[in-house]
């Protein structure tokens, strides 16, 4: 694709400093980078995707009011974290941020875990306690 040709549909990033970058041919037919403030599919697949997100974290949401999941299972998903990226970022086994996604596990976290979760997904520990 030519230099003019990289797409501007307005999409998500319209209200933000950010662009994507893609690579297309100038006039002299060298390759060279080309910010984009969005391109209409794109756009479209990624408001599919964060409303499947956003679905999802209100069924997980649902499920943490009636004492299926713990609070965290809710933060997670938000912020698009599982277990593994959690526990990569944490220093806790995957295993142990598993059984902390279990309500009853959670109300027994001690603060220092409690902490380190709230540090991690940016938020006080008061906040990660509720939905």
């Amino acid at each position: 694709m030519k230099v003019e040709e990289v797409p501007q549909d307005v999409g998500y990033l319209k209200d933000s400093n950010l662009r994507d970058i893609y690579y297309a041919l100038d006039d002299s037919g060298s390759y060279c980078q080309v910010a984009s403030i969005g391109w209409q599919p794109r756009t479209e697949a990624l408001s599919l995707v964060w409303e499947h997100i956003s679905e999802e974290a209100d069924e997980i949401r649902q499920d943490v009011l009636q004492g299926k999941k713990s609070p965290l299972a809710y933060h997670m998903k938000i912020r698009l974290f599982d277990a593994g990226i959690m526990a990569s970022y944490s220093g806790i086994s995957k295993k142990t941020v598993k059984k902390h996604l279990q309500p009853t596990e959670f109300e027994r976290l001690d603060d220092m875990f409690l902490q380190k979760y709230a540090d991690i997904l940016s938020m006080e520990v008061e906040e990660l306690k509720k939905v």
